[in-house]
């Protein structure tokens, strides 16, 4: 059985806002980022009473680990006492990183139908792209690996990931699903739950 969970996803990026593919692009959060990710470091402060017993875990890319090293602070903790995992990495979209879907179909159109048939298995061109189930598949020995309390900070795909392997969601909704960036993912007793 899992350990209790909290999971943040990266704090806002100028590239979410222009609905641009950022995959594992190293992208910076923006001013309204940096707000979220202090007021999930002030909501975690409330709900964990005891943060010593907890491991801190994030992506290694830039976004999700100023939003860690914010949550921390915002916790009363020293920003740098966390470690990264490669493995919670965003999807790779290949050679569509840095563009949007109308950039795309602009260039080439048509291109983006077969993702919107199957989300969840489609793989974008490109010699590292992932789907979203190749993704879950790299994930999913990090959380089953987790043997301690956990606050993970990582990025939206790797959470739809999490919410299809913990029985949560399908993989069409899973793949669907609007992450947000201003809450904290709660799952403890093998239950996935917002706050």
């Amino acid at each position: 059985m899992l350990p209790l969970l909290y999971i943040v996803r990266h704090g806002q990026t100028d590239w979410n806002v222009e609905e641009r593919l950022q995959g594992q692009a190293d992208t910076d959060i923006n001013a309204v980022g940096r707000r979220q990710a202090d007021a999930n470091g002030r909501r975690m402060a409330e709900l964990i009473a005891d943060a010593a017993v907890f491991d801190f875990v994030a992506s290694p890319l830039r976004r999700t680990r100023e939003t860690m090293e914010r949550v921390r602070a915002g916790m009363g903790l020293p920003r740098q006492g966390y470690r990264t995992d490669d493995r919670l990495m965003e999807l790779h979209f290949g050679d569509w990183q840095g563009f949007t879907y109308a950039e795309l179909e602009a260039a080439n159109p048509g291109c983006t139908q077969a993702r919107s048939r199957n989300k969840w298995r489609f793989v974008p061109p490109g010699a590292q792209a992932e789907s979203y189930e190749m993704l879950a598949a790299r994930v999913k020995p990090w959380f089953e690996g987790a043997s301690r309390p956990t606050v993970c900070v990582t990025h939206g795909g790797v959470i739809r990931s999490f919410l299809f392997q913990v029985g949560q969601l399908s993989a069409d909704e899973a793949a669907s699903l609007s992450i947000p960036q201003d809450k904290v993912l709660r799952f403890r007793h093998g239950k996935a739950e917002w706050l």
